[in-house]
């Protein structure tokens, strides 16, 4: 079940400092209108982001949901959103 508190800036958070363990992103840059194509974020690095998302929040994301994602902010969306 949820153990962090679900806001959107909790989730972004979460999310910059995943994605920036990923590779060579500084979480300063990962922001709502970076795309994960501009961060170097592949597929593998978004099954794994879904599974921290999943741990943290209890949000189940889908690879429909994933495929789905451009920016961080439209990952950010979806997880507040079933979060919630």
């Amino acid at each position: 079940m949820a153990t962090t508190a679900v806001t959107p800036e909790a989730v972004q958070a979460r999310v910059a400092e995943a994605i920036s363990s990923f590779g060579d992103v500084a979480v300063e840059d990962v922001t709502r209108e970076a795309t994960f194509e501009a961060l170097d974020i592949d597929s593998l690095d978004l099954a794994e982001l879904a599974q921290i998302v999943e741990e943290e929040y209890g949000v189940r994301l889908e690879s429909s949901d994933v495929k789905e994602f451009k920016t961080v902010g439209d990952a950010v969306d979806r997880i507040v959103a079933r979060a919630g």
